[in-house]
């Protein structure tokens, strides 16, 4: 089955994902840093029962992956991936994770709180998103009695998640709004209402290939609605900034620049990962621009030549065998 960035999706010349995650906790057991190998299992059953084992379309769709039985190499590309966070990948703990073929639906077990649902879908899909996380949220909600408080609204471990326990967040592609040099004053703006703007895989990542993850920080006094409505206003204030300087650009330079930079993917024999994005970045503004068309997606690529998806396809490899791969990989995929 396809994955989520495999697909076109709405406004995704822009708009590269929309993922929702929601933070929630059961009552009557500690937070996972203070949790026992013994509670951590009897979380794993629990909420593996309620998903798998409910009459939902959720049961058969979903699977369950004790994280143990994981190879190192294949849970770091689930975080190039977006299907889990680099601090799930890296935990020492026991965890689990339920997951559906595409890998648009996935319920860390054990990460900084109890239970992340996440839900990440291509393009600008904000409704979507929310509703599919809304559904599993009222699920596991109703086999499982989730910790809140009528004041302070689900309890989290880290109290900048308190409230809705919501973080919604879209991830675009804005090489004109960045090299106009506006980003700083974006991150300002959007600051002073409670958002953030992250690089590609969240927080404490920079940016690359011109690709920043703008999401809520405010979870408390405020409701989800009001978060998701906000943010897609942002999204799509960004979405028409970037498609007027795209249109503003002049059209033979941005030739020149796409099809430069597609001459270097097709005839390369060594690609670093830092020069495959930065290239692939310009491809896909070719594409947005109505220059060139190649047969995969740009952000597929992206993803698929990251270190350890390259290893999961190829095996084991150092960094010089891996930029041999990638650059193999990358002009096969521009035939």
């Amino acid at each position: 089955m396809s994955n989520w960035y495999s697909q076109p999706a709405p406004a995704d010349d822009i708009i590269i994902s929309t993922r929702i995650r929601l933070a929630r906790n059961l009552s009557g057991i500690p937070f996972p840093s203070r949790m026992n190998d013994e509670q951590r299992s009897e979380l794993s059953e629990r909420v593996k029962k309620a998903v798998l084992e409910s009459n939902t379309p959720f049961a058969k769709s979903l699977r369950f992956i004790d994280m143990k039985d994981v190879p190192e190499n294949e849970i770091y590309s689930m975080v190039e991936r977006h299907i889990i966070s680099p601090e799930f990948a890296g935990s020492s703990h026991r965890r689990s994770i339920i997951i559906s073929d595409d890998e648009s639906i996935s319920i860390m077990i054990g990460e900084e709180d109890h239970i992340r649902i996440q839900v990440i879908l291509g393009g600008l899909q904000l409704e979507k998103a929310y509703d599919i996380a809304e559904r599993l949220d009222t699920l596991l909600g109703d086999a499982l009695h989730f910790a809140f408080d009528s004041r302070l609204g689900y309890l989290t471990e880290c109290p900048t998640n308190l409230g809705t326990g919501l973080r919604a967040s879209v991830m675009l592609h804005l090489p004109m709004v960045e090299s106009s040099g506006e980003i700083r004053a974006l991150a300002d703006s959007v600051g002073k209402i409670g958002f953030t703007v992250r690089g590609m895989y969240g927080e404490g990542t920079k940016a690359t290939a011109s690709l920043y993850q703008i999401s809520n920080q405010i979870t408390l006094g405020i409701s989800e609605k009001n978060a998701i409505d906000n943010l897609k206003i942002i999204a799509t204030q960004l979405m028409e900034k970037e498609r007027n300087e795209r249109g503003a650009l002049d059209k033979l330079k941005a030739e020149d620049l796409c099809w430069r930079s597609f001459g270097i993917l097709k005839n390369c024999r060594l690609l670093s990962s830092d020069e495959m994005m930065n290239l692939l970045s310009k491809i896909k503004l070719g594409i947005g621009m109505g220059i060139i068309d190649i047969k995969e997606p740009p952000i597929k690529l992206m993803i698929e030549g990251q270190p350890y998806m390259l290893m999961r396809k190829y095996g084991i490899m150092n960094s010089d065998e891996r930029d041999i791969y990638r650059a193999n990989m990358i002009r096969k995929a521009l035939e």
